[in-house]
């Protein structure tokens, strides 16, 4: 049995969890270079053109095919044991990539794969449950989604059956370690924006697995669908507005800009009450030409209110209609998130009390590993990162 002083010893210091976001930061603008066997998530919806991987423990997806990505300093190599990320040929931290999931294998008795209807992504199992969109084709295309990327491939199906998915939960539980359950969907024409569905989905899953389980949906025209979705047993909701910046939401996500940034905060509000605080989530890509003080005054009225603004950089997804684009710098991703984490802090709204969905994984974004090195350097005798000014 290890002794205390064993054990304390391998809790990482504030110093450990802050170049361990500095990391995260730099591979996520710049991508990872594969040099060895590798799961790879290709594009399509949810965390596109990914690499998934554990660096020190830390869950990361990470740009691994885009063209930007050759001009990478970062690779991953094969060790003698294990597996190592090296910049410029210097290792920089150990790391684990996520292995094909043993569900893959399985199908139901129709005969539809398991991968097809679910993916795993690293501990967290997702899907998107309806795989068409009222928005794609059409002028109202938001411009960074890939939802029909994957169907026309043929890698998924149109419509996931709640009784398949609940089959998939118990599997990627039993057999992979699911630890919660991820669902999106294209919107719909209904009142409901799909909600209602996906909702069902989350509920059939959660019964069967015992999993929590987040529903993500565009706010509805009647906020008492917020209700049923709760009574549904759903934990957490992710409502995205994307950006808080007005002229780059019309740009490129033409229906949420009609919907307007308003509407967002009165359904975010309304679902607070049911959810609780840091339960109602809202993604926020950085990247796409928005103004940074925007950014950072959009999520902190979000994070008064009780709401956790998930902060990644743009992650541009082939076959989309920003295919070409590239992530925004690491030091844009940095200043921000380096603003909006104290926030959080200060407010108790960290990624740690997020019972499921992305929030809770922090895959995608630098804010959780942000999060743990200043509550690590909140004790005496430490110093607390610097927080940077955006201007």
């Amino acid at each position: 049995m290890p002794t205390a002083e064993e054990v304390r010893s391998r809790i990482p210091t504030a110093e450990d969890a802050d170049r361990l976001t500095n990391l995260i930061i730099d591979l996520q603008a710049r991508g990872l270079r594969i040099n060895t066997p590798f799961e790879r998530r290709p594009g399509g919806a949810g965390p596109s053109d990914s690499g998934m991987i554990w660096i020190e423990g830390t869950p990361l997806t990470v740009p691994v095919d885009a063209n930007f990505v050759e001009g990478t300093p970062f690779t991953l190599e094969a060790e003698d044991v294990g597996f190592g990320i090296y910049r410029d040929g210097q290792r920089v931290a150990s790391a684990a990539p996520a292995n094909r999931p043993k569900f893959y294998d399985m199908e139901t008795a129709d005969g539809t794969p398991y991968w097809q209807i679910a993916l795993m992504h690293l501990d967290s199992l997702a899907s998107t449950v309806l795989q068409t969109c009222a928005y794609w084709g059409n002028d109202d295309q938001c411009r960074f989604c890939g939802i029909g990327v994957s169907l026309d491939a043929g890698r998924t199906v149109k419509v996931k059956r709640p009784e398949h998915l609940a089959e998939v939960a118990v599997a990627a539980k039993n057999h992979d370690g699911a630890v919660d359950i991820t669902l999106t969907t294209g919107s719909t024409y209904g009142r409901d924006r799909g909600a209602l569905y996906v909702a069902k989905c989350g509920h059939a899953m959660k019964e069967a697995s015992g999993l929590p389980v987040e529903v993500q949906f565009e706010p509805p025209d009647d906020l008492s669908v917020i209700d049923r979705v709760a009574d549904l047993g759903v934990d957490s909701l992710g409502i995205h507005v994307e950006t808080f910046d007005p002229a780059v939401l019309a740009r490129i996500a033409p229906p949420k800009a009609r919907t307007g940034i308003e509407r967002y905060f009165e359904t975010w509000e309304y679902a607070v009450e049911r959810f609780g605080e840091g339960q109602v989530t809202t993604y926020v890509i950085l990247g796409m030409g928005e103004d940074p003080d925007l950014v950072v005054e959009g999520c902190k009225r979000a994070v008064d209110i009780g709401v956790y603004p998930f902060i990644v950089p743009l992650r541009p997804v082939p076959g989309s209609l920003m295919a070409d684009a590239i992530p925004p710098t690491r030091e844009y991703t940095d200043r921000i998130a380096r603003q909006v984490a104290p926030y959080l802090v200060e407010r108790g709204l960290t990624a740690d009390k997020v019972q499921a969905g992305c929030a809770r994984c922090q895959a995608c974004s630098p804010l959780g590993a942000l999060e743990q090195s200043l509550q690590l350097a909140d004790t005496p005798g430490r110093k607390l990162i610097p927080v940077m000014d955006v201007s």
